[in-house]
């Protein structure tokens, strides 16, 4: 027993810092990102750039940022689907969900019906662009819940709109990599960023309303 447990350290520490970290950081990065597609909460677009940055500096450029990017896609794939999956649920009971009123709550009513006009003019499509522009995610979702749409459908839309968007953010990520030689400050340049495109709209439509409610006075 004692033999076999030095033999198991002898050969965990053989293995090279960057497979340990591949080992146990792609299965917490699919484990967060599909939380955080159920979870708003959790900044995904942050972690998938994070991931991207510590790709770009080890030595399986590019493969590591494709894994990435394609572990990031199938978790905020899976979660999507497992969320409009537990939306279907509530909109076929009687008394609804806790989960649709959630939804509910997310999405202003302005901006569900944006989501509803241009989910009938364009369909599925829609979806990809609304998992580029921030807070755009759940509105549509939500109108293609009250819309109907079938699971499978909206899956076939879902799936580009989720590679999309996972290469995207680890594009930020290649950007943050490259401007620095350190790792650290990659990630918090890649951080930055995303942190800044996720609050632009939200700033950009506070500064318009005080604009117009200055003009008004």
């Amino acid at each position: 027993m004692t033999v076999w447990w030095l033999g198991a350290v002898e050969v965990v520490g053989r293995v090279p810092p960057e497979t340990t970290q591949r080992a146990v950081g792609y299965p917490a990065l699919f484990v967060l990102v599909a939380l955080g597609a159920l979870v708003p909460v959790i900044p995904t677009g942050a972690l998938v750039s994070s991931a991207a940055v510590v790709a770009f500096h080890q030595r399986t450029l590019p493969l590591g940022v494709l894994v990435v990017i394609g572990v990031a896609a199938l978790a905020a794939f899976t979660g999507d689907l497992a969320l409009y999956w537990l939306g279907q649920r509530g909109v076929r009971s009687r008394g609804g969900s806790r989960l649709l009123e959630s939804l509910r709550r997310r999405a202003a009513p302005e901006r569900l019906e944006r989501a509803r006009v241009r989910l009938e003019e364009h369909g599925v499509l829609v979806l990809v662009l609304s998992r580029l522009v921030p807070a755009g995610r759940i509105p549509v979702m939500l109108a293609c819940l009250l819309g109907g749409l079938p699971l499978r459908r909206f899956a076939r839309g879902d799936a580009p709109a989720c590679l999309a968007w996972a290469a995207t953010y680890g594009l930020i990520g290649i950007l943050g990599g490259s401007l620095f030689s350190e790792p650290w400050k990659g990630v918090a340049a890649a951080v930055a960023l995303t942190v800044l495109i996720s609050s632009g709209p939200a700033v950009w439509r506070r500064f318009g309303d005080g604009r117009g409610t200055g003009r008004e006075g």
